[in-house]
């Protein structure tokens, strides 16, 4: 990873200098101590965005939901056919007579249950899936996290790293009201977490920026 050589010289002229330095009675400050003691300075970008559509796990989750939602997705159309059953067979029948009357309440019901039960089914899909999106951004703070630990990252950045495409109006107007203009090469962490999330072993340093593939 390539960070800045200035502030990288800066620091080891400055931990030489109180290497060196002889105070009476006290053991100068070996160079790695210093070293270890210095707080982070490097900075890194992550792609969120990519890290959720390549992040095994999530992809799996939200496809058995997305089944489960076809499931119930069938289960009410299947109920709505009936519904409509219902209300094709009120016509044979005169209105005000018992038969009529007793119809008209099984049909009043059955809309009445029907709505229900498709805003309760929507709301708890809903929920899930909240919470399969946060169960999953928390894994990627925790990676991220580990990962500027161990290279010495003090801050991560968000970006979005999808090529724009030129013909599409929204596309360029995201683009240009990007919060960062530009990446020097070689501070893009994403792959390095994506590997950590999807099991994968880590990879000794972060790839160039732009360099991972686009699904």
């Amino acid at each position: 990873m390539k960070w800045q050589l200035a502030g990288i010289l800066a620091a080891t002229f400055a931990i030489h200098a109180v290497a060196t330095a002889q105070v009476p009675g006290v053991a100068p400050i070996q160079p790695q101590a210093a070293a270890a003691a210095s707080p982070a300075s490097h900075v890194a970008v992550i792609d969120v965005g990519y890290i959720f559509k390549n992040h095994v796990r999530f992809k799996a989750a939200m496809d058995r939901m997305k089944d489960e939602v076809m499931a119930a997705e069938n289960g009410l159309k299947a109920e709505r056919d009936r519904i409509n059953g219902l209300m094709e067979q009120i016509k044979g029948f005169n209105v005000g007579t018992p038969e009529y009357k007793k119809l008209e309440a099984d049909i009043a019901k059955a809309q009445g249950d029907f709505n229900v039960n498709a805003q309760l089914q929507k709301k708890d899909f809903m929920d899930r899936e909240a919470k399969v999106y946060l169960q999953v951004y928390t894994e990627v703070e925790k990676a991220v996290e580990q990962f500027a630990r161990e290279h010495r990252i003090a801050i991560v950045h968000r970006f979005d790293g999808e090529p724009l495409d030129s013909s599409d109006r929204n596309q360029i107007l995201r683009g240009i009201t990007k919060p960062i203009v530009y990446l020097e090469s070689g501070i893009d962490i994403t792959p390095d977490v994506l590997k950590m999330l999807n099991g994968a072993p880590v990879a000794a340093a972060p790839a160039a920026a732009g360099t991972r593939p686009r699904q």
